[in-house]
Parts: C-alpha cells; structure tokens; sequence
C-alpha cells in the first residue's frame, strides 16, 4: 500500500492530506482529526482499514499544513475540509471524527449530505465550543502540540455553535465510560434529536482517548460499521 502526501490549497493556504488512493470498489474513509492531532497519526489506521481508500488531512496549523496568521473559526476549518474533498475527488464517503474535529464533521455533514455515506462521532457533544478564557496560555504552557499561532488563533476566533439539522444517515457514536470522557447522556439526547437512529457505542476501559486504551476494540469497530459499503 502507497500513501501519498499531497497538499490542497484554499485561497492560497496549503492544507496537508494522506491518500492511501487504493483501487478499491470500497466507499472511501476521510478521515477528520481532533484539536491537536496531524494526519501522521492515523497511518495505522489507514492500514487497518486497507484496501478500502483512505484520506485524512491535517487542519491549518497542524502537521505539515501551513499556518496563516488568522483564519481559525468553525468556517475556516471547514474549508479545510472542503478543498481536500475537492483535490482527491471524493464524491460519496465515510467520514469519521474524533473530538473538536466532530465539530467540523458535523458542519460538513449538514452542508454536504449527500456526499456523506454514514458518520462516525468519537467523544464529542454535537456542538462546536467556544474556548473559555485563559485556554491558549494553559495549552501553551502544558502541551503545545500544535503551532502557537494556530492555538492563539483558536482562543481568539472559535465561537459556540450547537447543531440541529436532521439527517437520515448511518450514524454512530463511540464514547469513554472513564473519567475524562467529554460525550454525556445529554449530548446523545442531542444527537438523537440530528438522527433518531443513532447507534452508540462504550468503551468500558476508555476515558477520551479511545485510541491509546482500546485500539483493537476501536478500529474493528470503525472498521465493521463502514462494512456495509
């Protein structure tokens, strides 16, 4: 399996995406990180989920995508999204989200239903969150695994946006049972109120980060509900 790297461009930002650009019948993946995570950090999932083509991108600021000196609300993030939709030319896919990127999934969702095939939500309410004051300095100080441009960015134009359109796709929800978990009862009320169908899955050992306490679990997971196409 090749991946390549490759970069889209939005009035002139760079945004870096990984295509494992399969020939595969299978609907392709996209995948859509949370606040602090590249797309390097999904390689394994990439090949988990092989042959079935899979695409994820790093959002402004992260990774090897460039880092513009403002441009960091809900909106600019979902151009992100859009330009590396339109550069592999993905028509109708799986998308799934981890954390503040289910923020962004969600935005695209209710633009762009048709092109979305079933969603998977990792941990996060239905709503994009506003960053409490003091929050950049916090990150800076104790994690910085983003730019700090990106982060400064983020404190100052990230503003609160709850979603309540309504879909009909296949929806599900992957969430901790552990201290740290930031999906509540309520915000699967939330999303059943977007998609009455809505399935949910708990991971028993998990808190937030599903990913480095249950892997196994998590990817056969993802992987067994995208089966279906």
């Amino acid at each position: 399996m090749g991946i390549e790297s490759k970069k889209a461009s939005h009035n002139g930002i760079g945004i870096h995406y990984l295509d494992s650009n399969t020939d595969s019948s299978l609907v392709p993946l996209l995948i859509c990180p949370g606040l602090s995570e590249t797309a390097e950090e999904y390689l394994d999932l990439i090949e988990y989920v092989s042959p079935r083509r899979c695409v994820v991108l790093s959002f402004r600021g992260r990774g090897q995508s460039d880092t513009p000196e403002q441009g960091y609300g809900h909106q600019d993030h979902l151009a992100d999204m859009e330009c590396v939709v339109q550069s592999a030319q993905l028509n109708r896919f799986h998308l799934y989200s981890y954390s503040r990127g289910v923020s962004y999934a969600l935005g695209y969702l209710e633009k762009n239903q048709s092109k979305v095939v079933s969603l998977i939500a990792q941990d996060y309410p239905p709503e994009h969150r506003k960053m409490p004051d003091g929050w950049a300095q916090e990150y800076i100080a104790q994690y910085l695994v983003i730019r700090p441009e990106a982060v400064w960015g983020i404190q100052r134009e990230s503003d609160f946006l709850a979603f309540d359109f309504k879909t009909d796709i296949r929806m599900l929800l992957l969430r901790g049972t552990l201290e740290g978990r930031l999906l509540e009862d309520k915000g699967i009320d939330a999303y059943r109120r977007i998609c009455p169908k809505v399935a949910v899955r708990n991971f028993k050992s998990s808190g937030h980060d599903i990913r480095n306490t249950e892997k196994d679990l998590l990817f056969k997971t993802i992987s067994d509900f995208i089966s279906q196409s």
